[in-house]
Order: C-alpha cells, then structure tokens, then sequence
C-alpha cells in the first residue's frame, strides 16, 4: 500500500509525495500545487554519496563509540567554547530538536544567514510581517513580475499557475521566463534600488498611484515620494542601463491591472540588500498593491512563521556568515557544508583547521565531513518521524517514517541520547510532533499552517501600517571588473547532487570557452575554465552556488541589516591565463 509524505529539500516547493509498495518516489497528484510533479534534485535524492557510518579520524566505528566520544569531548570543553552551527535550509521542524540539547548546555549558537536575511530584514521593517502571494492567489493575478526570480530553477512548480498571465520580467540574466516574458529589462546587477525608487517616482508623477490605499493604508509615502526625487534621473538610468520607455512600459502594463510582484534572493545579496527590498515593498505600496486578491509583493517567507518554536533558544550566538571558528574547542556541523557555502573560503578554512574537534553531522560526503574528526550520519526523510513546513507557501506537511536504517541516527535521538547524559528534560519525540501537528490545519485533503491568512495583508500590517524607508545611499558602484552574480544551479541544490564548474561571461565578453582565467576580489582569487552563456550581460560573469571555490570570492561582511552574507558586493577582476 503507497504512503504520502513530504520532500524534504531546501526549496520553495514542498512537494507532496507518495510512497508506492515497491519504494519508489513519485509526486502527488492530489496536492494543489505540486500536482504529481517532482523536480530532477528529488528523483535524484538516493544518488548523492551518503555516509554509511561513523568514523573517528578515517576510521569506522560504531554509533555507540561515536556518542560516547561526543559525549565526552563535550563534558571536557566549556560551554562558551562549543559551537553549535545547523545548515538554515532545514525546513523540516524536527531537525530543529537538537538546538534544545546545546542551547540547553548554554553552548553558542548562530544568527543570520546565508540566504535570505537582509531580505526578509527589509519586508519586516516595511510590513512587520512576511507573508507570501502562494501559487494558488496567483491564479486572480494579471500581471506577473518576477523581479531577481527564477521560477524554472527554483519555483518550477509556480509555472502552471503563469498561463494566460502577463509577464514582466527583471534581471541582468535572459533566464528561461525572461524569454517567455512580455517584456524583460535586463538591468544591472546591484540597480534594481534605484529603479525601484524610479518606478514610484514615476507612478506618482503620472498619477497611477493608489491615493486612497495609502492615506488608509501607509501615510508616510509623501515623504518616500520626496525621497525618491533625491535619484537623479538621467545619470541612474546610465549607470543601471534601464530606458524611461521601459518604465512607463511597466507603469502601462500594470495600471489598473491585478498585479504580483515575487523577488527573488539575488537582489538582496549585497550590504544594503534590506533596502532593496523594502524599495521594491515601497512600490507595491504606492501602487496599492497589498491586501488585495491576486496582488501583492513576495518574498521569501518564514518557515517558522506563526509557529512557536518548542525548543530551548540560545542565549549566546555569533553571526552564521562571518563566525571564527578558530575560538571553539568544540564545533558541531549539523546538516550545513561551510567550508564551501560561507563566504571568504580560505578565513574559513584556516580557522576551522585550528578547531580543537570538529563534529560533523549529516547525510552526505562533503567538504565540511572530509575535514571533520567524527562523523556521525543521519538519517534521511524516508527514515524518520518529522513535520515539513514551507516557505513559499503555508502547507505543513507530514512526513511519517517509511523505512529502516541500520547505521544512522535521527536528530531527535541523537538529542535524546545527549540530553540524558547530560541530565537535561527532553519531552518525548510524539509529544513534540503532537505540538506541531496541532498547528496544521486540513483543507481538502492537504495540510496548512492555521495562521496561514485568506488574502496577504487583508487585515493591514503588523505596525498598523506600511512603514516607507526615510534614508537611502544612491551611490552606485564604479568599480573596475565584472559584476559578479551567483546564481542557483539547475542541476544542483547549494552543495549537494551535481556540483557546477567553471565561470560563465557572455561570448562577446572577450574570453574564448575552455581558456583558463585568474578570478580576483580582494579577498582571494581562484583559476577557473571559461564557460559562454550568452543569456548574460556582457559585463558580467556567474558562476553557480555550489561550484568548488566559489566562496574564495566572496567578502567576509554583514549586510547592514539582517546579517546576511554579501556574495555580490564587489566586481571581479578578470585575468587571462
């Protein structure tokens, strides 16, 4: 008999899949937004190269033996000198559990990310909660903007709900629905702020603004109406080589129109990628574009949001994309493969080979577990009791045990094992899934988070209302090199399953595919092999997330709100070898 349960991988999607009798994973087709389609990295979930035992230094050795040297490297080392750092694209709650045991032990934990947080910092300062446009409320949509987002390689499963819309598309790469789309602007990297600001501009001068949303709604827009007038026309659309014919192209094909507005991660991957954002929110504000079927701006959303987390928080942590490993005598990897997704490759590696031992627990061989001392394997999804939220839409999925596993160790019983040794309370594992459980609520068939809202931002904000930015820096980076974009694989899922090579520029950049060529910031430089792509601006190169080296590049800075990692700051210079 087939089992339902739910894909556990770091994507917008949450796929519902079924189980059949001979163990095979195929999608549900009963689920409302995934329909029975799975995507190429869950059909090849099993393929990737899993850790089949423990080991000690190379050598294998039993799960007891491995615990059992945990255990006690942990009662040795003081608990400000533990580290406890946990991959932030578990969206599955459970995984979770093991906070509680370090917390517990008063061990340090981290904050920010990797990913999404200058983002998400800037919607919560604009709207003071992040809700998301599900694929299901486009279907009242109009008009489409995907501006940053790639849905083919990231959302494939929010195509479907596109047909019969129009699209607009922003974005320095002619990605696959920009080819589709009915009118694309192929922007500069690190302009979309200012023709945010534009856009609004604009749309007021022209009178298309929605007055009466925002004198109930966000009172504050005469004030980011004068902030806006501080962009200086001519010399920005230069600098960010947009036209005014396609902004009164955009102003023309939204007017009037149900409009949704989906940003993507890479707009925010800079130090103010917080207002970014909130420029792009301050646009669907002008417009009235929140609290209205089919319209609205959306971003990534929160997993966790209305959840309360059951498990014991840290009191002490340091920043994810810029922590010195180097100050632990104890760091324990869950579920993440620094080594290769922290910016600053070479800080990271250094200071991690001088951690007095490095505990690495997961699923798969990796950069991080080949300089591990232990290395404990989990437990995959199909082999474990879990709860899988989202954070591209409000499911919250079951996900109930399907097989066995003779070598590996869940996270819950991992905790369980540690916390009685240690004499902390842990509550039982059905007691923590009942809590969870408890937050879903069916409709049809499918399970959501109950504060999930009938229409995004119906009800307002969480401050009342939409709180416009008062302050901006317009400069515009002048910089000598290749701006850099760093872009999700289609055949990849950050570090894992098909790992990207090489560095791709536009075929009449002036490098010849297969050459060699030096790649430098001010941080490291690394050699690579030319790839053409010519989806991309000529004064760009990109080189995928998860590509071997990548992170040489990149800066070891703090967005200036959320603590996220800048991954596109600064250009790159190019040298052939």
């Amino acid at each position: 008999m087939s089992q339902t349960t739910a894909c556990p991988l770091d994507c917008y999607d949450a796929c519902r899949i079924v189980i059949d009798e001979k163990g095979a994973i195929k999608g549900d087709k009963t689920h409302p937004v995934t329909r029975g389609y799975l995507c190429p990295h869950l059909n090849h979930f099993q393929h990737n190269e899993r850790i089949c035992a423990p080991r000690l230094h190379g050598k294998t050795i039993s799960m007891d033996e491995a615990l059992d040297i945990l255990i006690a490297t942990l009662r040795e080392t003081k608990p400000d000198h533990v580290l406890y750092y946990r991959g932030s694209g578990n969206v599955a709650l459970m995984q979770r559990v093991s906070e509680h045991f370090f917390a517990s032990i008063k061990a340090v934990g981290t904050s920010g990310s990797l990913c999404d947080g200058a983002g998400e910092a800037g919607v919560l300062l604009g709207r003071g909660i992040n809700h998301v446009l599900t694929p299901q409320a486009l279907t009242q949509s109009e008009v489409v903007v995907f501006w940053g987002r790639n849905p083919h390689v990231t959302h494939s499963h929010l195509l479907p709900f596109l047909e019969g819309k129009k699209i607009i598309v922003i974005d320095p790469v002619k990605t696959a629905i920009a080819k589709k789309a009915d009118l694309h602007i192929q922007i500069k990297p690190h302009g979309d702020l200012h023709l945010a600001l534009l856009l609004s501009r604009f749309a007021v001068i022209e009178g298309i603004y929605d007055r009466d949303y925002l004198e109930e709604n966000a009172s504050g827009y005469s004030d980011f109406y004068e902030l806006t007038q501080t962009v200086r026309i001519k010399a920005t659309l230069e600098k960010i080589d947009v036209s005014l014919g396609q902004i009164g192209a955009v102003l023309e094909m939204i007017q009037g129109k149900k409009t949704a507005i989906l940003v993507g991660v890479g707009v925010q991957k800079y130090r103010n990628g917080a207002d970014v954002v909130r420029a792009i929110d301050g646009f669907g504000a002008i417009m009235g574009l929140f609290g209205k079927q089919g319209c609205g701006v959306s971003y990534m959303g929160s997993s966790l949001e209305g959840i309360e987390n059951p498990f014991t928080p840290f009191s002490n942590r340091v920043s994810k994309p810029t922590v010195d490993f180097s100050k632990y005598n104890c760091v324990f990897v869950q579920g993440a493969n620094p080594l290769a997704q922290m910016p600053d490759t070479i800080r990271v590696r250094e200071s991690f080979d001088r951690v007095g031992f490095k505990v690495y627990f997961g699923l798969y061989e990796n950069e991080t577990s080949r300089s591990a001392d232990l290395v404990i394997p989990a437990k995959t999804f199909l082999e474990k009791n879990d709860i899988r939220s989202s954070y591209g839409d409000y499911t919250l999925q079951e996900m109930p045990q399907m097989s066995g596993n003779e070598f590996g160790i869940s996270e819950f019983e991992l905790t369980r094992r540690l916390c009685e040794a240690f004499r902390i309370v842990l509550e039982s594992e059905e007691e923590y899934l009942e809590y969870f459980r408890s937050k879903i609520e069916y409709d049809e068939g499918t399970g959501y988070r109950s504060s999930r809202p009938n229409i995004a931002y119906e009800e307002g904000f969480a401050e009342g209302e939409f709180v416009f930015m008062d302050e901006v820096d317009l400069e515009i980076d002048t910089d000598e090199g290749f701006h850099f974009i760093t872009a999700k694989y289609p055949k990849g899922l950050n570090s894992q399953f098909h790992r990207p090579s090489g560095v791709y520029f536009h075929p009449e950049a002036g490098f010849e595919a297969g050459e060699s060529v030096l790649l430098a910031s001010y941080v490291g430089s690394v050699e690579m092999e030319v790839r053409h792509d010519e989806r991309l601006r000529q004064d760009c190169l990109l080189i995928y997330s998860g590509t071997p080296e990548v992170n040489v590049l990149t800066p070891p800075l703090l967005s200036y709100e959320g603590e996220n990692a800048v991954y596109q700051e600064f250009k790159i210079k190019v040298t052939k070898i």
